[in-house]
């Protein structure tokens, strides 16, 4: 006779269950840098970001269709959820501009000051404490950061200023999706970060009276941008309604190799060996991070 398994088994840690979200959450941020790369050939960051947010409504308004899930769409905490999106509007847009201009590493390891800016914030503004374990773990985790950026030893750019600013609006972001999912769904964050976006878009690419369209061999293009900037954001938020913003944010460390690989293979960009002794850095750092919160 077959046993069963008995109905009390524990589930996986928060901690572990928001690292699996996040690594959804990688996988679909370099598959966005990827498609974002091919569309900046005829579509400017505006004209990017509109056409993955309308991809995002059309997908978010059949999934809620489908589940009848139409009343937990609304207004409220409206104004978090424009300060939200207007952070993420601009974070996202430089986003797009710097990994058309400098190394995907690059973009993401700059990108990366945006956990830094969360560690140091979440206790001022969400009232998450701020341990000494996870301060040092967000200095180790600057000290990887300047070993990959190297400070001086070469020319600031447009792109790099570019990818240092995004990081600005992500940690807003994150700071504020962390707000919101304490008493708004998953699927109301999502709605209006596309429809907003969607909004800001169509407003700034067409100002000028002139908003291009994607070509024909590049629409599934642009469709993928949407899928997975919306995938991206649902495994994010998922993660930030069970574990604390300060565990969440540095788990994203992981793109960093990752974006490197994809660099050499793709685009064949040099695999900087500052990169990978950075990244095992801001590996520890993390990895640090992560122990202390699950032992407390």
């Amino acid at each position: 006779m077959t046993q069963q398994a008995p109905l009390d088994t524990p589930l996986p840690s928060p901690n572990l269950r928001a690292a699996l979200w996040m690594l959804g959450a990688i996988a679909s941020f370099l598959t966005m840098a990827v498609a974002g790369r091919a569309l900046a050939a005829e579509l400017d960051t505006f004209e990017i970001m509109t056409w993955r947010s309308l991809t995002g409504v059309v997908i978010v308004v059949g999934v809620v269709a489908m589940r009848g899930a139409w009343d937990q769409i609304s207004t409220h905490r409206f104004g978090l959820h424009l300060i939200r999106n207007v952070a993420h509007f601009t974070g996202q847009n430089l986003w797009f501009y710097a990994i058309t201009v400098i190394p995907l590493a690059q973009v993401f390891a700059l990108e990366f000051t945006a956990p830094l800016w969360v560690l140091v914030l979440s206790p001022l503004l969400l009232g998450e404490r701020m341990t000494l374990r996870r301060a040092l773990a967000g200095l180790v985790g600057f000290v990887g950061i300047l070993i990959i950026t190297r400070p001086g030893a070469q020319e600031i750019t447009p792109g790099l200023i570019a990818a240092a600013a995004c990081a600005i609006g992500f940690a807003g972001t994150i700071l504020t999706t962390k707000m919101l999912t304490r008493d708004v769904s998953t699927l109301s964050i999502l709605f209006w970060l596309t429809v907003m976006q969607a909004i800001f878009g169509l407003v700034c690419g067409g100002y000028d009276g002139d908003f291009a369209m994607p070509s024909a061999a590049l629409w599934p293009v642009a469709i993928l941008v949407g899928f997975a900037g919306l995938f991206a954001h649902f495994c994010v938020t998922s993660a930030l309604s069970i574990a604390p913003a300060s565990v969440v944010s540095p788990m994203d460390f992981l793109r960093l190799p990752t974006a490197a690989v994809v660099g050499l293979l793709l685009y064949q960009e040099p695999l900087d060996p500052y990169v990978l002794l950075g990244a095992a850095v801001i590996f520890g750092a993390n990895y640090a991070n992560i122990r202390a919160s699950s032992r407390a």
